[in-house]
């Protein structure tokens, strides 16, 4: 049976970049992947060119139960470093929006990157490899059992990620690891997900499947500006995946069709003519977005058939619609998992469980979840980073 110092489960960024920045410091390292190839969020990340980090990346870009948990690790380990790294390996890289980078190529690069450094580093990277057992031994030494044989460590990390996307290979692995050791967990949900819409509202948008709007949504104090995309279940694009991570069942979602406009004042300059409503919201907003817009909330008629009370209840409409989703598209559409390890187990320093000595969670696992745009692989680097340095 062999020994190694530390163990790590999950060979995705987390659990690569740790095991590569304990590597550089001398110790045993040993992956275990329950796939048969490493990275595969990596790969299909970012439309397949892995959006690696986000230069504006902040502790403000995250959510958690303790939204100081995240600032040690992301003070210690920052995109620049990141970048850094990406350029000594010579991968082109762009910035697409909002500070968020992406390989020039495909996220292959990262992939490999990330095992050309384990392999710099004298870190032994296993596929195909399950952890059937995970037992803590008197001499502190953590035993583990796999489809491959036993393997023993001092130090025990888990980066087995969160639930979404099971294609993927997503397991709750991590959360049953947690409950072993009597670990409290933040209920995980699905976050950085599509919204379902009520039967009857989403029946009159179908035929607008496709059609982006660029909007400010708002929910429970937080709000985003960028696209929001009808689909045929209900909502989607940047906008409302940004959003989806605050919201609950139940709550509402408050939508500013025209942010960069006084939907009031609009209608007013056009107060006594005839043209139509729609023709006129048609100048602002996709035209059949704004003819299904007109039949849902406010029949289209010309301007000069409307008093001042309906014109301001339009101009409400359009900068203050209020929409009840009916839920989320689930763990499957979920980019991420909310929600996991409570950071209350953890410390902030070293990712290692309070009261278990010698384990450690990174990643998506802990109860740790960035905005849309880079920010998870941010922490996934930083977490990671953290944990390595300690081990």
């Amino acid at each position: 049976m062999l020994s190694w110092d530390v163990i790590i489960i999950g060979a995705g960024a987390a659990g690569l970049f740790c095991a590569i920045t304990a590597g550089q410091r001398g110790r045993r390292v040993l992956v275990l992947e329950h796939a048969e190839r490493v990275g595969k969020k990596i790969a299909v990340s970012g439309g397949g060119r892995c959006n690696f980090t986000n230069l504006h990346s902040t502790p403000e870009s995250f959510l958690s139960a303790n939204p100081h948990f995240c600032k040690s690790a992301l003070a210690r380990y920052t995109p620049t470093d990141f970048i850094h790294l990406v350029e000594r390996h010579g991968i082109a890289y762009h910035e697409k929006k909002l500070g968020q980078l992406f390989c020039d190529g495909s996220s292959q690069q990262i992939i490999d990157m990330l095992l050309h450094e384990c392999k710099t580093a004298g870190v032994e990277v296993r596929c195909g490899a399950e952890v059937v057992k995970v037992a803590k031994l008197p001499d502190q030494l953590f035993d583990l059992e796999t489809n491959t044989g036993s393997q023993r460590c001092n130090s025990l990390v888990i980066a087995t990620g969160g639930i979404s996307i099971p294609p993927l290979g997503a397991t709750d692995f991590g959360y049953r690891i947690a409950r072993q050791f009597d670990l409290q967990l933040e209920q995980p949900r699905p976050a950085l997900v599509p919204l379902t819409l009520p039967a009857d509202i989403q029946k009159r948008l179908t035929p607008l499947s496709g059609v982006a709007v660029d909007v400010l949504v708002s929910c429970n104090s937080t709000d985003f500006r960028e696209n929001m995309l009808i689909t045929h279940r209900g909502l989607s694009g940047p906008a409302i995946l940004q959003i989806s991570s605050y919201w609950r069942p139940g709550k509402s979602l408050t939508i500013n069709l025209l942010p960069e406009h006084d939907a009031l004042d609009m209608l007013l300059r056009e107060r006594g003519s005839e043209v139509e409503l729609a023709n006129l919201l048609s100048r602002y907003l996709p035209k059949r977005f704004a003819r299904a817009w007109c039949e849902l909330f406010s029949p289209s008629k010309p301007l000069k058939q409307y008093d001042s009370l309906g014109l301001k209840r339009i101009a409400e409409q359009l900068q203050r619609l209020t929409i009840t989703p009916a839920g989320t598209e689930g763990f499957k559409k979920a980019e991420v998992t909310a929600g996991g390890v409570s950071t209350n187990e953890l410390s902030s320093q070293t990712m290692e469980a309070k009261r278990v000595c010698g384990l450690y969670f990174i990643g998506e696992v802990v109860d740790v979840t960035g905005h849309l745009g880079g920010h998870n692989f941010q922490w996934a680097w930083a977490s990671g980073f953290a944990a390595g340095q300690a081990l």
